[in-house]
C-alpha cells in the first residue's frame, strides 16, 4: 500500500518532467504534444504506524522486570542493615546506577535531639547565673519605685546611641 503511493507520486513527477523538457525544446512554444494534461490526483497515505514484534516486546519487558527486581532486592538489603559498615559497603552499588536518586530528608535521631536540648539548657544556665552575679551598672530602677523630681530638666540633645556590646551565649 505505503509503494503504490510512493510509485503514484514518482510517476506524477514524471510527467511534470517529460512537460517541462517538451517547452524547453520546442523554444516555448505550446503545441498539442506540450498541452498540459489534466495530472492524475496523487493521494499520499499516512505512514503505517510502527509495529514491534512480539519477541522484542518479551525483551523488553524482561530487561524492564530485572531493573525493577534489582532495584526492590537493593532497597530490602539497604532497609535490613542499618550499621554504618552496610552502608559503606551498598554505597558503591548505588554509584552504578545510572537515574539520579531524589534527595532523602534526613532527619535528627531522638538521642541526638536530647542531647542538644540538655547543652543548650547548660549554656542557658550558665548565662542565667553570669546575670544574676553581676548585676548592671545602667539597671534602671523600677518605675512605681522612681520619685518624681519637683524641677523638670530641659530635653536633651537628639544623640545617636553607641550599638550595645551582645554577649556571646
Amino acid at each position: 500500500m505505503v509503494s503504490e503511493s510512493i510509485i503514484s507520486a514518482i510517476d506524477a513527477e514524471i510527467a511534470k518532467l517529460e512537460q517541462v523538457r517538451a517547452l524547453l525544446t520546442n523554444g516555448g512554444k505550446v503545441d498539442d504534444v506540450t498541452a498540459p494534461q489534466k495530472a492524475k490526483k496523487v493521494i499520499v497515505k499516512q505512514a503505517a504506524k510502527r509495529v514491534m514484534s512480539p519477541e522484542v516486546r518479551k525483551r523488553i519487558a524482561d530487561a524492564q522486570r530485572k531493573r525493577w527486581a534489582a532495584t526492590k532486592k537493593q532497597a530490602s538489603a539497604s532497609a535490613a542493615k542499618t550499621t554504618k559498615k552496610a552502608a559503606k559497603k551498598a554505597a558503591p552499588a548505588k554509584a552504578k546506577k545510572s537515574a539520579p536518586k531524589k534527595a532523602v530528608k534526613r532527619t535528627v535521631s531522638p538521642e541526638a535531639r536530647k542531647r542538644m536540648a540538655d547543652a543548650q539548657r547548660k549554656r542557658w544556665a550558665t548565662a542565667k547565673k553570669l546575670k544574676s552575679a553581676t548585676p548592671s551598672k545602667n539597671a534602671a530602677p523600677k518605675r512605681g519605685a522612681r520619685k518624681a523630681s519637683p524641677v523638670k530638666a530641659a530635653p536633651a540633645a537628639a544623640k545617636p546611641e553607641a550599638p550595645k556590646a551582645k554577649t556571646p551565649a
